[in-house]
C-alpha cells in the first residue's frame, strides 16, 4: 500500500524524510520571528489587562514631563489655545416655534441665564472656576493623564444657586487595582462597574485622593456613583476599553531623552568654553607631587596645581611643568539636526505640527506652512467636536434639568425638549492667505457652494451676531451721517492736502 509500511506485522504510515529540514515561512513578514525581531514580541492582552499594569506608571510619567519638559507643556498649551481659544466654546440656543421660525425670545432668555451660570461663582463646586476655565482644564487634563472624571452635583437649589454645579476630577480616584466580579453579574474593572454588555453602571471613587498624606494613614475608602452622575470621558482607541490612555504616551521616552541629551550638551559647552586644561610632569606622572620635585629646592603642593577656570585669566606654569588643552567642541555640529529629528517623532506622536511644538520656522516657505497649518487645524477640530460631545452637551443637559426645577431659567419645565436645541461654537482661525481665501470665498457664495453662516463658523463667528452687529453699525452711521459703504479717503480727514504727516 503506498504510503504505509508493515512494522511489527502492523501497518504504519510512512513518513520520509529527503534531504535537509524544510523551514516554515509565515504568511506575513511582520509576524516573522528571528535575531533581527526576538525583542519585538507585541502584546495579546486585552486593552484592561494592559492598562492595569502600566497606567499609573504612564500617567506618572506624563506628569512629570509636563512639569519639567519645554515641549510638553507646550502641547499642553497648544491644546487650550486652539480647541478652547480665548473666548472658550459658546452655546448658542437655536430653539424654534413649531412652524420652524427662531424663537428669538426663548434663546436670548436661555443663553443670558447660562452665561450667568457659567461665571465662577456658580459653575465649579469650589466657586473658582468658570466655564471657559473648566474647558481648559477639562482638556489638558484628560490629555496629560488620559481621562477626566466630571461629576454633575445636583442639589434643588440648596448650595447652587442654579441647583447645579460639575466638579472636575482626577483619575488618580479611579483604582486600577479594584478588580472584582460582583454576585449580581456585574464586574468592577479598575474602579469601573460594568454590566454585562460593558456600560458603565457606577464608578467607584476614593473618598480621598491617594496621593494625599491622610490617605496613607486612612486606609482605602471607597464611594460608589451612578454612572448618570458622572462623566467618564477619554479617547477610545481599542473596543472594550474602560480606562484612557496620556495622549503623549509614544513620545515620553523620546522627549525624556531628548531633554536628558540637551542638559549633557549644554553642560559640555559650558565646559568647553572655559577653556580648561591639565598640568603634566615631564616624566609623564599624571600630577607633580611634593616628592617628585623636592630636588629643584622648590616645594609644591597639589592644590597649587588645581586652577579654577576664569574668562580671561592665565596663569603662569610651575617650573619644570607642561600644559595640556582641554578643549571638548560641544555642542557638536549635528546637535541641531538631531534634535529636530528627535522632535519631528514627538510631533507626530502627539498628532501636532513640527513647526508649532518646536517654534521653528526655519526654512518654511508659504505654500509648506500653510499645508501644514491647514492639516492642523482639521485635528483641532476633530478634538473641538469630542469636547463638546463628551463635556460641553452633558453639562448642559444637566444644568437644563436642574435650571427648569429651581427657575433660575424662567421658562416652562414642560418644554424641555424644545430648549435642548442649542449648537456649540468653538474657536475657529483667520485666514492663512486672506486675499485669496476671500475670494474663494466670494466665489463659493455666488456659485451656491456657500453659504455665509458656513464661512462664519470656519472664522468662529455667529450668522445672526455678525448681522445684528452689522444693523448696529449702520444704524449708528446714519445717526452720525457717515456712509460706511463708501471708502474713507484719508486726503479728506486733513485741510492741507500737502501734509504728509496727516
Amino acid at each position: 500500500m503506498p504510503g504505509y509500511k508493515i512494522i511489527d506485522g502492523k501497518w504504519h504510515h510512512a513518513t520520509t524524510r529527503t534531504g535537509p529540514a524544510k523551514i516554515r515561512h509565515r504568511a506575513f513578514a511582520a509576524a516573522t520571528q528571528d535575531r533581527l525581531t526576538a525583542s519585538f514580541q507585541g502584546s495579546s492582552l486585552s486593552p484592561d489587562e494592559a492598562l492595569r499594569r502600566d497606567l499609573r506608571k504612564l500617567r506618572a510619567r506624563s506628569r512629570q514631563l509636563c512639569m519639567d519638559n519645554d515641549y510638553a507643556k507646550k502641547f499642553l498649551a497648544m491644546l487650550q489655545a486652539n480647541v478652547v481659544g480665548v473666548n472658550g466654546i459658546r452655546l448658542q440656543a437655536k430653539t424654534t416655534w413649531p412652524d420652524g421660525e427662531v424663537d428669538e425670545d426663548d434663546n436670548k432668555v436661555i443663553e443670558s441665564a447660562f452665561a450667568d451660570w457659567a461665571t465662577p461663582d456658580n459653575c465649579t463646586v469650589t466657586g473658582r472656576l468658570s466655564f471657559r476655565d473648566a474647558q481648559r482644564l477639562f482638556i489638558s487634563t484628560v490629555a496629560r493623564d488620559g481621562e477626566v472624571l466630571v461629576r454633575h452635583a445636583a442639589d434643588n437649589g440648596r448650595l447652587f444657586r442654579h441647583g447645579y454645579a460639575i466638579q472636575i476630577i482626577e483619575a488618580d480616584h479611579l483604582d486600577e487595582n479594584y478588580n472584582v466580579q460582583l454576585r449580581n453579574g456585574n464586574r468592577i474593572v479598575m474602579g469601573v462597574e460594568i454590566n454585562g454588555f460593558g456600560k458603565p453602571v457606577a464608578y467607584h471613587l476614593f473618598t480621598r485622593h491617594p496621593g494625599e498624606n491622610a490617605y496613607l494613614w486612612g486606609g482605602k475608602h471607597y464611594e460608589r456613583v451612578p454612572a448618570n452622575q458622572i462623566n467618564h470621558c477619554f479617547l477610545c482607541e481599542r473596543p472594550g476599553q474602560n480606562r484612557g490612555v496620556p495622549w503623549m504616551h509614544t513620545a515620553i521616552r523620546r522627549l525624556n531623552m531628548l531633554g536628558g541629551y540637551e542638559e549633557a550638551e549644554l553642560v559640555a559647552a559650558r565646559i568647553g568654553a572655559s577653556k580648561m586644561g591639565f598640568y603634566t610632569s615631564p616624566d609623564g606622572a599624571a600630577h607633580a607631587t611634593v616628592d617628585s620635585m623636592a630636588d629643584t629646592g622648590t616645594e609644591y603642593d597639589d592644590r597649587d596645581l588645581i586652577e579654577e577656570a576664569e574668562p580671561g585669566v592665565f596663569h603662569e606654569l610651575p617650573e619644570g611643568m607642561g600644559f595640556t588643552a582641554f578643549d571638548p567642541q560641544h555642542p557638536t555640529a549635528a546637535f541641531a539636526d538631531f534634535t529636530k529629528a528627535v522632535l519631528r517623532g514627538a510631533a507626530s506622536g502627539l498628532n501636532v505640527a513640527y513647526n508649532t511644538l518646536a517654534n521653528d520656522l526655519e526654512g518654511v516657505n508659504f505654500s509648506s506652512i500653510r499645508s501644514g497649518v491647514l492639516e492642523e487645524r482639521e485635528q483641532w477640530r476633530v478634538l473641538q467636536g469630542w469636547v463638546i460631545e463628551q463635556f460641553c452637551v452633558p453639562v448642559y443637559r444637566h444644568w437644563l434639568a436642574s435650571a427648569l426645577l429651581t427657575q433660575a431659567l424662567p421658562l416652562p419645565a414642560g418644554k424641555i425638549d424644545k430648549f435642548k436645541s442649542v449648537i456649540w461654537q468653538p474657536r475657529g482661525w483667520d485666514w492663512v492667505d486672506p486675499l485669496k481665501d476671500e475670494s474663494a470665498n466670494e466665489k463659493g457664495l455666488a456659485n451656491g457652494t456657500k453659504t455665509r453662516a458656513e464661512i462664519l463658523a470656519a472664522k468662529g463667528k455667529d450668522l445672526r451676531e455678525t448681522f445684528e452687529q452689522l444693523r448696529y453699525e449702520q444704524q449708528l452711521a446714519a445717526e452720525y451721517g457717515i456712509n460706511i459703504n463708501q471708502p474713507i479717503q484719508m486726503g479728506a480727514m486733513t485741510n492741507d492736502p500737502n501734509n504728509q504727516d496727516d
